[in-house]
């Protein structure tokens, strides 16, 4: 393994890993006198809250993406290094990239989450998660190849299944999916389709608590449930999933679905590479911080966002949301600054994080949406509006915030998505991310309509 340690100044090198929230929050805050290295296994930065409108042809990627590079591009003491981290040894101060490392002065954890089955990894072939932009694009591509074969065939069970999507998890993304997509069948392709009904859209979200949303207070998951009912979908509360195929989705009362379409949004687990470094984890991976965000132990060593369980003083963990990301990345920042301009041993008296809750909100389709925010709590278009305010101030660039609001205004007036565009394959080959049946080739069993 080949050790890169070249160092372009005699300064402290500090390492973040991950260009999320977190990762970005931190970089952005920081002013020390300190060399800072960015990693990321991709360039860009990803706005994930708007992840689900790629998924549903309501935005482009560019949209929500800007590249790590432009963002720091006047920041001078900022570098970016894109490779994938394949382990980190606490004790050498090594973070390894393969065949190579870097050593670090400072290290700040900001790696995020991934999708979990809990368990049922062979789900994964047929059940899309939504996590990244091939995330969102292989749902994307997904959902408009099956309207595209349901068009075009005769066989009345398969353009059923076709047009039947199930959404498990009836957290803010299952939420948001399920509306979304339900306003994409109903109001979008019905004016795009010949020869299907697409008014007849099965939407079917399914969650295995009694109640959407459940961080959220009582009358806000009940106006969630009517407004998503509103649109047309389906909600089945207290059920759980009990298999996946590739043409059905079985559940746990017994009730089947025929259905081609299966999108995730059930569960993450803190980034995997957290289980091989020997710290203390909860169970869903993250790593066990002490109240300033360091290990314990090792007061050069940080975790922020997803990756890290921090408890408020109630007991209860701070949710892992963009805001809470953003001011943990902020935090860390301060302490670091504090640490290089005070004497050695100073990191024991650094101060205690301290969640400042902005509220939540999720939007569910056009002019539809929750919000809470202490005791204001917003349903239906004020929620929507708030929601629209606060995301496009959280975009990265100008750019995206001028690309996404006239994309927006172009989707609310018009009832039109912009970017339904089929990519990344011939048109003719299946989704090779998700291991399923060739959709946008006839089955045996189908025969092309001649209407």
């Amino acid at each position: 393994m080949t050790e890169s340690n070249s160092r372009t100044s005699d300064r402290p090198r500090i390492l973040v890993l991950g260009a999320g929230f977190a990762g970005v929050a931190f970089c952005k805050r920081f002013k020390g006198d300190a060399d800072v290295i960015l990693v990321d296994q991709h360039n860009h930065h990803l706005f994930q809250p708007l992840l689900y409108q790629v998924a549903m042809a309501g935005l482009a990627a560019p949209d929500i993406a800007a590249p790590v590079r432009s963002i720091f591009r006047r920041q001078r003491n900022v570098a970016s290094h894109m490779a994938r981290v394949t382990g980190i040894d606490l004790e050498a101060r090594h973070v390894f990239f393969g065949d190579y490392a870097l050593g670090y002065d400072y290290l700040v954890i900001a790696c995020g989450g991934v999708t979990t089955f809990f368990g049922n990894d062979g789900w994964a072939e047929h059940a899309l998660g939504l996590k990244t932009l091939d995330d969102a694009m292989a749902i994307r591509r997904r959902i408009l190849t099956s309207f595209e074969l349901a068009e075009n065939i005769n066989d009345a069970d398969e353009r059923r299944r076709l047009m039947t999507i199930v959404v498990v998890g009836g957290g803010p993304t299952g939420v948001e999916l399920a509306g979304s997509m339900a306003e994409l069948a109903r109001q979008v392709f019905k004016k795009d389709f010949r020869q299907i009904d697409t008014e007849s859209t099965r939407i079917i979200l399914v969650e295995g608590g009694d109640r959407l949303l459940d961080a959220y207070p009582e009358e806000l998951t009940l106006s969630a449930k009517k407004q998503l009912e509103g649109l047309g979908v389906e909600v089945r509360l207290n059920t759980l999933v009990a298999e996946i195929t590739d043409d059905r989705v079985i559940l746990n009362d017994g009730v089947t679905i025929e259905t081609r379409n299966v999108l995730w949004g059930a569960g993450v687990v803190a980034n995997p590479l957290t289980r091989e470094m020997g710290v203390e984890l909860d169970r869903v991976g993250r790593i066990v911080v002490d109240r300033d965000l360091a290990l314990p132990g090792r007061p050069n060593v940080f975790a922020v966002g997803d990756v890290a369980l921090v408890k408020r003083d109630d007991g209860t963990p701070v949710p892992g949301v963009a805001p809470a990301a953003m001011q943990m990345g902020r935090h860390v920042a301060k302490r670091i600054m504090a640490d290089l301009k005070s004497r050695p041993g100073s990191a024991r008296h650094r101060k205690a994080f301290e969640y400042f809750d902005k509220g939540s909100m999720a939007t569910i389709g056009r002019s539809r949406a929750v919000a809470w925010m202490g005791r204001l709590r917003f349903t239906g278009y004020p929620a929507w509006m708030a929601w629209l305010v606060i995301h496009l101030i959280f975009l990265v660039s100008f750019r995206n915030k001028v690309g996404v609001l006239l994309s927006w205004m172009y989707s609310y007036f018009t009832f039109r998505r912009g970017a339904r565009i089929i990519f990344g394959g011939d048109g003719h080959e299946g989704d090779d991310r998700s291991g399923s049946p060739d959709l946008a080739r006839p089955r045996p069993n189908a025969t092309m309509s001649r209407k």
